[in-house]
């Protein structure tokens, strides 16, 4: 796959992963199977969801370090700003020279193009949050995190999972 069917596939999963709703209730059980995923693959990760800017669902697995919590929250402050998958805009090629972080004038302090967070697409209404995971590399976060939401939706993992 090249660079730009990757990011179109990715572009498709956002498009194809979407819920029906989404409040605290499935916070709480997007999250606690995101924990329950984890532990049956034996890695540890932190996981944060928001829901309208406000954390919903967070949790840090025996085995992470402080740093997994806070890449977490920087995944999640760009998707909220984007409606992106963090690893669509990690792999979005430079133009003139600057990434996405840069073009945008972004606190790499604040904000992190790496694989991780997913924007919590509800159908008809738009991105109204995010779900997101740090612990494993940039694209294992990725495939981790649609997955987990994939199967949450009844969509077969397989087919939405990046070769």
């Amino acid at each position: 796959m090249t660079p730009e069917q990757e990011l179109a596939f990715m572009a498709e999963q956002v498009q194809r992963l979407q819920f029906s709703q989404f409040n605290l209730q499935t916070a709480w059980e997007l999250g606690t199977r995101l924990k329950s995923e984890a532990e049956k693959r034996k890695v540890a990760i932190s996981i944060e969801i928001r829901l309208c800017g406000k954390t919903a669902f967070m949790y840090s697995m025996p085995g992470t370090v402080p740093t997994n919590a806070d890449w977490a929250r920087r995944k999640c402050n760009l998707v909220e700003l984007t409606h992106k998958s963090s690893y669509a805009v990690a792999c979005t090629p430079p133009q003139d020279g600057l990434t996405t972080i840069q073009r945008m004038g972004l606190d790499v302090r604040n904000y992190a193009a790496a694989g991780g967070a997913f924007p919590i697409m509800v159908q008809n209404v738009g991105c109204i949050g995010v779900a997101a995971i740090s612990g494993l590399p940039s694209r294992d976060d990725h495939i981790f995190i649609v997955d987990v939401i994939a199967e949450f939706l009844g969509v077969a993992p397989e087919a939405m999972r990046l070769p």
